[in-house]
């Protein structure tokens, strides 16, 4: 279903048109908004009015700023220091979906899924057993497609949305009748200051809950402890270590078991039976760049594992396998590949590529791993074939443990290209 012009005579400044902030734009104008745009790099649309929220005439009901413009740490963007100082909201586009479901007189559910590591998978998993539940569902938001693309749900619906930090802390309203935190490690410390700050921004996927809706707490790292231990008898614990995924193929390894549990214990809230629950785990499909196995070539496996973008990712992969190729690198994050190093015995060889290659290669020397500094995925890839072929290894694992921005416009564009230069070797 459409929604109503529910925000007419509202007016709204989106700042960023990325993969969010278009989507925002165009839906909050559907809705009966005026809205203004900007974006540094990108042409708006040549029907909307682009101009600095600064520079709009008249008091703005709130400013959608992209989650990757910074509003505090490490330093605010302009635009939003001036919202800042002129009382003017700054919004994410799941608190604009949250208004328009309830002015729309909707009173479909809200789940929101949050941590370091598995959110995605989560998300989608959940979709998943509601889809083989059979009830109307829709999810996306920092997992795509945007928020404010998401349709209008009747009232039995359930909105099924992936939260990162940046997106928590920019709610206001939004009350999400089931919450699930999975984990926390080191990530996004440049925009939270310490892992202090990004655990208080994690935090705020509980705002606004009462004793009708659920929290859904991780235990299998000390911050969700503290978290459950916080939230006291109303959080429900659940642990990868309890929950077993055999019958599930998508989902490989502890870290799948967690966010299986996850996933269950959500569904369950919802009102899922157990039936549904496990065709739900048994069928799901798994999502791209998240251990994807995307050739298999002269007994060579090729798993993409591009979403790995820190230390605690890859190693949820890299546990899966005894032995392996490793294909690695990009732009390191704090502490680099140092906290995988019990791990590196199943290392056959890695083969290191973009910015921190060589940061990589200096931290393997030190633990005796074979490696070679490639800089590319298109030596790096013919190059760990040639050598699982020479040596009999029967995987490569490209489970880079940086982000991809010196050689890739996002991580998804980095792994797409990993399997086609896989899928090209035949």
């Amino acid at each position: 279903m459409k929604f109503p012009k529910v925000f007419a005579g509202r007016r709204y400044a989106v700042l960023g048109l990325g993969k969010a902030g278009l989507p925002a734009a165009v839906a909050l104008r559907e809705m009966g908004a005026e809205v203004f745009v900007w974006d540094d790099s990108l042409a708006a649309p040549a029907d909307f009015v682009r101009v600095l929220p600064s520079r709009v005439e008249g008091q703005l009901d709130g400013l959608v700023l992209s989650p990757g413009i910074p509003h505090g740490l490490p330093k605010p963007h302009a635009e939003a220091a001036w919202a800042l100082a002129h009382g003017v909201a700054i919004l994410t586009d799941a608190e604009l979906l949250y208004q328009a479901v309830r002015a729309a007189g909707s009173k479909a559910k809200f789940v929101g899924i949050t941590g370091t590591n598995g959110k995605s998978t989560t998300t989608a998993l959940l979709a998943h057993i509601l889809g083989v539940a059979g009830v109307p569902c829709a999810a996306g938001a920092n997992l795509g497609p945007a928020a404010l693309a998401l349709p209008l749900l009747p009232d039995d619906g359930v909105y099924v949305l992936e939260m990162s930090s940046y997106m928590l802390e920019r709610m206001v309203t939004l009350r999400f009748d089931v919450a699930a935190f999975l984990n926390l490690s080191a990530d996004h410390l440049d925009r939270h200051g310490d892992m202090a700050g990004y655990f208080a921004a994690k935090r705020h996927v509980f705002d606004r809950q009462d004793s009708e809706c659920t929290a859904v707490v991780g235990v299998d790292d000390e911050f969700g402890r503290a978290m459950a231990d916080e939230l006291g008898g109303r959080a429900v614990r659940i642990s990868g270590a309890a929950f077993d995924v055999r019958g599930a193929r998508a989902l490989p390894g502890a870290h799948n078991a967690q966010n299986a549990a996850a996933a269950s214990a959500m569904a369950r809230a919802l009102g899922v039976g157990i039936e549904a629950i496990a065709e739900g785990l048994r069928s799901y499909p798994g999502l791209p760049h998240r251990q994807e196995e995307v050739a298999n070539i002269a007994g060579v496996r090729f798993v993409n594992d591009s979403k790995a973008t820190n230390a605690d990712a890859a190693a949820r992969a890299m546990g899966c396998y005894e032995k392996f190729v490793w294909i690695a690198g990009g732009q390191g994050k704090a502490g680099g590949i140092a906290p995988l190093a019990p791990l590196f015995s199943r290392v056959e060889k890695a083969f290191l590529i973009g910015q921190d290659g060589p940061s990589f290669a200096a931290e393997l020397e030190a633990h005796g791993v074979a490696h070679e500094v490639v800089e590319t995925l298109e030596r790096a890839v013919p190059a760990a074939f040639g050598f699982c072929r020479k040596v009999g290894v029967e995987v490569i694992l490209f489970s880079p443990t940086a982000a991809s921005f010196d050689q890739f416009a996002n991580f998804e564009a980095r792994g797409e290209r990993f399997a086609a230069l896989a899928r090209g070797l035949k």
